[in-house]
């Protein structure tokens, strides 16, 4: 059982009203709260020890190098990765996506085939397509179904031995659907491609093993999961790391440089040009630190209660419509009123201090396979409440009636 009153008070920004009600924040799949933990360690780093890392031989360099790379065996061993050098510190998700996909530029020929999940966050839509126009490779895509469900058939029949890759989401960031990932992975094996997992939406909510699951590629962002933005994981297993291009030259990549020739440093260095966010890979340990302390089961346990309790609630409302039902699913909610735009309702939700998201969430395909124009998204953490479920309820409550 979480102490849930205890937890709260971690989260200074929980105090604050909104348009004079209490903040209730449901906009978690987007980025989640900081607890005073993880500020206090940003702010020790600009108050003790800012300086740049590996480079310098004074004792502030040393400092921030040492954290920064504790930092990374902290998330190395969060992750289950095998070896430290397999993290590799990116700005985000999207930056490691992108990074992925840079690196398969030249491991591509033409009408080498590409799948990708129809569940997909744009982020890990639009860097393939454009890999496929600079490589011919064909981009096909696994179809859902109308509980918001991967087609697990239609997935088998796509792979052959020109499949290269395939990258899914674990997580549906639009209707919290938990995909089958380690079917996936295992299927896509036996025809010789590599797959990438975005976890941007499941980091939050579990602990991914990655040799556990085979992972080729694991992403992730830290502002997901209690840290700050601008930061964020790829990790790839050495064999593909070493084959990939880097994506950006500069300093820190480098071995040794002359007018004639460049050669690259080893892993994980050769994809980590320039300056880094010191700060916030340090900060991004100890937000694992933090959630692994208050434990990954028990957050699961408290918001899948949340998750039942929130849609039975809503389900009761006469007109709102649930998208993605899947049985296997995370605390998401994207809901509609009937004859009532999203935009409207996440509006008058604010007025009563109720963060959601509204819109297509990234994710316009999804909407576009549902015919609409996107989805009211309340999303819950594990330092939300019933009782602010309720005022969720009411919420939509008073919209219907002011809307309709």
């Amino acid at each position: 059982m979480l102490d849930i009153n205890k937890i709260r008070q971690d989260f200074p920004i929980l105090k604050r009203q909104v348009n004079g009600k209490p903040l209730v924040y449901f906009d978690n799949a987007a980025t989640s709260q900081t607890p005073q933990q993880v500020i206090d360690v940003i702010v020790d780093y600009y108050s003790n020890y800012n300086a740049n890392i590996h480079r310098g031989v004074h004792a502030l360099s040393q400092e921030a190098t040492d954290k920064y790379e504790e930092a990374r065996l902290t998330i190395q061993h969060h992750f289950n990765a095998e070896k430290a050098h397999e993290i590799i510190f990116t700005s985000g998700t999207t930056h490691s996506i992108n990074l992925v996909a840079n690196g398969f530029a030249t491991l591509l020929q033409k009408d080498d085939e590409l799948i990708v999940s129809a569940l997909e966050h744009h982020s890990n839509i639009v860097p393939w397509q454009m890999l496929c126009e600079k490589t011919g490779a064909i981009l096909k895509v696994i179809p859902m179904t109308l509980e918001g469900e991967l087609d697990m058939d239609a997935y088998s029949k796509l792979l052959s031995n020109k499949t290269k890759l395939v990258f899914v989401n674990h997580i549906s960031n639009a209707l919290g659907t938990i995909n089958p990932i380690k079917s996936i992975i295992d299927q896509a094996h036996k025809v010789g491609a590599a797959v990438l997992i975005d976890g941007a939406q499941a980091c939050p909510h579990i602990k991914p093993d990655v040799q556990a699951l085979d992972a080729d590629f694991y992403v992730t962002s830290a502002h997901k999961i209690c840290g700050p933005t601008g930061i964020g994981m790829l990790y790839g297993k050495e064999a593909w790391l070493n084959k990939m291009q880097p994506y950006q030259g500069g300093g820190e990549m480098i071995d040794q440089v002359t007018f004639e020739k460049t050669t690259y440093a080893g892993l994980p260095h050769k994809f980590e040009a320039g300056t880094p966010n010191i700060c916030g890979g340090i900060a991004f340990g100890a937000a694992l630190d933090y959630m692994n302390a208050i434990g990954f089961d028990a957050i699961a346990d408290y918001e899948h209660e949340l998750l039942d309790y929130g849609t039975k609630q809503l389900e009761a409302i006469d007109g709102l419509k649930i998208y993605g039902t899947s049985k296997n699913k995370t605390s998401v909610i994207s809901f509609n009123l009937e004859g009532i735009h999203p935009y409207d309702v996440g509006t008058l939700l604010d007025k009563m201090g109720i963060a959601v998201r509204t819109g297509h969430h990234c994710a316009q395909p999804i909407m576009a396979f549902y015919k609409i124009p996107g989805t009211v998204r309340a999303s819950f953490a594990f330092y939300n409440t019933k009782s602010e479920i309720d005022a969720l309820v009411e919420g939509v409550k008073k919209a219907k009636m002011m809307l309709s």
